[in-house]
């Protein structure tokens, strides 16, 4: 039997509770993991909360996480036993001491790089891939706005977008926070409950505003974040967990503006195989490279409802992993 936690309905954190599920032999194309790090995104508190539906209940959440292979189906020919391996993307179900997953989605990891660092990393990795590579082509002098710097997709996309070369505007929620994005590599931090953020934002950026503006906040951000970015720039909105979203009318966009507002799903993102192993193999690079982003907090694996309730309360910063 392997433990598990799993939404037994939507609801708050407390709807996480603990199930004993057997897990069987892998399937051909199949390898059981024995998981050691799993990442807490935001994405899981979203099917939680029953903003997103879930397929069955109880569910098992979670997207992401690190281990050592421990089986192989019959026609498994790219790893063995003993193997260790990352994931994130297909079917949800993370939150587990082992479970089983197809080859395909399987990527095994140099001595280099820990199970913290790739559990912690492969899908807000392959989000910053999507956001500076898909959405918006990030090329040298580019101006990257990042809402909520310091947390663990803010931290990656900054250090990756610094990479490249561009210059990024963090804003964080609490002067706190301010070093941490700082040592991310943020050019500047704002704090974005000041009201004067938007005015410095769009004067920093050369008068001109940024060329991409990530915005994982939602709420009433969103239009904020519109009215920093340049002509022909875009608006990544991610996530909301400063609650729904305003409608926003498509002529607001044009005319003037000429600017475009994308919802992307890095979900949708790992599940492009061509996708995911470009972005993953160039995650894994950088890993290797040493471009970690620091550990915020760390749970047992048993303490998945508290690790929920920390991040949506804003207390963490950085990654939030689950430890088996």
């Amino acid at each position: 039997m392997s433990l598990a936690m799993a939404m037994m309905q939507a609801g708050g954190p407390d709807v996480l509770q603990r199930i004993d599920i057997k897990v069987g032999r892998p399937g051909p194309l199949e390898a059981l993991v024995a998981q050691s790090v799993i990442g807490v995104n935001f994405v899981d508190t979203y099917f939680r909360s029953g903003l997103y539906p879930v397929a069955t209940l109880p569910a098992i959440l979670g997207f992401e996480g690190a281990g050592v292979v421990i089986d192989t189906g019959k026609e498994v020919t790219r790893l063995r036993p003993g193997d260790r391996v990352a994931y994130t993307g297909g079917a949800p179900g993370a939150y587990t001491e082992s479970r089983l997953l197809p080859e395909s989605r399987l990527i095994k990891l140099p001595d280099e790089v820990s199970f913290e660092a790739a559990g912690s990393s492969m899908l807000r990795g392959l989000t910053a891939h999507m956001l500076l590579h898909k959405v918006h082509a990030t090329k040298r002098g580019d101006w990257i706005l990042v809402h909520a710097a310091a947390g663990g997709l803010g931290q990656i996309v900054t250090r990756w977008a610094k990479r490249l070369g561009a210059n990024v505007i963090g804003t964080v929620g609490s002067v706190a926070k301010v070093a941490l994005a700082r040592e991310a590599g943020a050019d500047f931090v704002l704090l974005h409950p000041d009201g004067d953020w938007v005015e410095e934002a769009v004067r920093l950026s050369d008068g001109k505003g940024v060329h991409l503006a990530i915005d994982g906040i939602g709420g009433s951000m969103v239009n904020q974040s519109l009215s920093v970015v340049r002509p022909f720039g875009v608006v990544a909105s991610l996530g909301q967990p400063a609650g729904p979203i305003p409608p926003v009318r498509v002529e607001d966009l044009g005319f003037t503006r000429s600017i475009s507002l994308i919802r992307p799903s890095s979900l949708l993102y790992a599940n492009d195989p061509q996708l995911y192993k470009s972005g993953t193999d160039e995650l894994i690079e950088i890993l290797m490279d040493g471009m970690v982003t620091p550990i915020g907090a760390r749970y047992p694996l048993i303490d998945a409802a508290r690790a929920h309730a920390d991040l949506e309360s804003g207390k963490t910063t950085g990654s939030v992993i689950l430890v088996v």
